[in-house]
């Protein structure tokens, strides 16, 4: 299977996680719709979007220079390797709001 590259697919593709995403989360209110339900939800929601955005981006760019997001499964599997270990040699640069 090859990448999407029409820019239009693409968006699609986006829209259509946006709505699954969104008639999920109206189903699972609907069925017990309570202020409990709703904030664990939202909390879950956003604690799943920022452990993705550590696997995607924070190890990149401030742990592991040589490692390259392609998707979830490979993250799990450079989290089971031996060597990935950071190379302090091998981070980008600091940017103007890091500490030295």
């Amino acid at each position: 299977m090859t990448d999407i590259t029409n820019p239009k697919l693409i968006y699609a593709k986006g829209a259509l996680f946006l709505f699954g995403g969104l008639l999920a989360s109206a189903l699972l209110i609907a069925e017990r719709p309570s202020i409990k339900v709703a904030v664990l939800l939202a909390v879950a929601i956003w604690c799943f979007a920022r452990a993705y955005y550590f696997a995607f981006y924070v190890i990149e760019h401030y742990v592991d220079g040589r490692y390259r997001f392609a998707g979830l499964w490979s993250f799990v599997r450079y989290l089971f390797r031996k060597d990935r270990r950071a190379d302090p040699n091998n981070r980008p640069p600091r940017t103007w709001g890091e500490n030295k």
